[in-house]
């Protein structure tokens, strides 16, 4: 059913649209009604305005907090045009119906982005805007709500459409954005509520997202997917943006993600080969074309269709080497304009650039669904330093051998577990992944390092590193098969002396962390 707008209320923070949109309504004949500075905004703009105190016949106090929570206005939104009781309530009490409402909120989640103090950010959170929102779009049958100005176009063109009234279907709609908007709104007063009290974990977790893009479907063909943003994108793959080729899947994303948070752990030029969510290859050199030469050369056959990120601007020699692979996706902070066209020539290959790399001490948490419910935990930002080692074996470790073990380890972190890395001179040679054993992980790593010497033999040493602890000698004894000469692990194991006998009966050496990287 069409309704014809008679009486606007609009009150926003954010003035942009505003001059076309009061003008559109005022060619209606549209009654506009105002608050502080949105009416103050539209009478210098030469607009015919009614303050909304001379409909409460109640001036605005306490610093503006009092101006909309009356039954003038409410009565106005909530009433019901075809019950005769709300009719008759309305004239005995001379409420005016308000057909349109057009609200954004205070600036809260801004106010919380720049660094407002606490008092900032608690003046800062609207009262009267989400009630109104919230009775406008329940009495969506009569009233029309907007709260983006990213709508006031298709607001415009319904008016012009309908000849000045909104369709049940346009008004229904945005009742819904309106109580999602309303929703989010709420979420973050809460987030941040329970972060001042220093409640990580809170009773009740509030989550809200923005749909950022609808997915061609999910992991597979037969699964609905979107990808939707939390409002904190920068410094994530959440910000990149696709230069060039197909819209990214459900799939793109989780492993371009893995992959970018993954070279962001490193300071030099490194790259990292993305498969399933497992690094195939990774490696850091002084110059990314190097870095990316190492990385491929681990396992040249996972690479085909994976996904390569950089954790610098990727130039022209680095993309002529990338030409030469079939890759899905490629993602780096920055791109350089002749690498970009060397990339150009592969239609379907899709670059992202994103301008920054993850902040990896960013306080973030990870969230994955179980059945009817979400496991939340912090992210491992953890890096392990020469400080956190400890030497077990009875032959000592270099200090080119702590680099390579700590390079090790630290990739080791981003392989699902069970998890087992070979590297050598800080590129890896072979990467045992996702396994129910480590004697499976261990065993796969060292064949695909079999490979790697075979075609690239070199007398420079092999090292090792383990997501978590040797439950048994066995795989310290793969390793020595494989020509392990040092093996980092976190230890903590019942049999760790055990272990440790293992590796020096090898003549081996060993380190513990004493932190591990469970990655599920």
């Amino acid at each position: 059913m069409q309704k014809i707008i008679g009486r606007a209320l609009i009150s926003v923070s954010d003035k942009t649209g505003l001059d076309e949109l009061a003008g559109v309504l005022t060619e209606f004949g549209v009654e506009l009604v105002s608050t502080g500075g949105t009416a103050a905004h539209l009478k210098n703009l030469g607009h015919k305005i009614k303050d909304v105190s001379d409909i409460t016949h109640f001036p605005e106090m306490m610093d503006g907090r009092l101006k909309t929570l009356h039954p003038m206005v409410h009565g106005g939104l909530l009433s019901i045009r075809s019950n005769p009781k709300h009719v008759a309530s309305m004239k005995e009490h001379s409420i005016q119906p308000i057909d349109l409402l057009i609200v954004n909120l205070y600036p809260f989640r801004e106010t919380v982005k720049r660094g407002g103090d606490f008092a900032s950010c608690i003046e800062n959170i609207d009262i009267g805007g989400p009630a109104m929102i919230r009775s406008a779009a329940k009495n969506h049958d009569d009233v029309a709500v907007i709260v983006d100005p990213l709508d006031y176009l298709a607001l415009i063109s319904e008016i012009r459409t309908n000849k000045g009234k909104t369709t049940h279907v346009f008004r229904q709609k945005m009742a819904a954005k309106a109580f999602a908007h309303t929703g989010a709104y709420d979420a973050s007063i809460a987030t941040w509520f329970a972060n001042q009290m220093g409640e990580e974990f809170p009773e009740i977790m509030i989550l809200s997202a923005k749909r950022s893009a609808a997915l061609r479907y999910g992991e597979n063909p037969h699964q609905k997917a979107a990808f939707y943003t939390t409002g904190d994108e920068k410094h994530s793959v959440a910000e990149a943006k696709l230069i060039q080729g197909e819209s990214l899947s459900y799939n793109n994303l989780a492993d371009a993600n893995a992959a970018f948070t993954m070279v962001a752990d490193f300071d030099e030029p490194s790259c990292a080969i993305i498969k399933h969510a497992n690094p195939c290859g990774f490696a850091t050199a002084s110059t990314l074309t190097q870095a990316y030469d190492k990385a491929l050369a681990s396992d040249p056959v996972s690479a085909y269709g994976g996904i390569v990120a950089f954790n610098r601007k990727l130039d022209v020699e680095t993309a002529q080497r990338l030409s030469r692979l079939f890759v899905e996706v490629i993602i780096a902070p920055e791109m350089d304009p002749d690498a970009l066209a060397v990339l150009r020539t592969k239609k379907k290959l899709r670059i992202l650039q994103t301008n920054h790399l993850p902040d990896q001490q960013r306080q973030l948490h990870t969230i994955k669904s179980v059945e009817s419910g979400l496991l939340i935990q912090e992210r491992d930002a953890e890096l392990v330093n020469k400080a956190d080692l400890k030497v077990v074996s009875k032959k000592q470790p270099t200090q080119e051998d702590l680099e390579e073990l700590l390079f090790a380890f630290r990739v080791c972190k981003h392989v699902k577990s069970n998890a087992i890395v070979l590297t050598r001179e800080r590129g890896t040679i072979g990467i045992g992944a996702g396994q129910t054993s480590r004697v499976d992980a261990s065993n796969i790593a060292s064949e695909k390092a079999r490979i790697f010497l075979n075609e690239n033999p070199s007398d420079a040493p092999v090292y090792l590193a383990s997501d978590a602890f040797f439950p048994f000698a066995d795989g310290v004894v793969l390793a020595a098969q494989a020509g392990v000469y040092a093996i980092i692990q976190p230890g903590g194991s019942i049999r760790d002396e055990e272990v440790i006998k293992a590796a020096d009966d090898r003549g081996i050496i060993m380190v513990f962390t004493g932190k591990r990287h469970f990655l599920h």
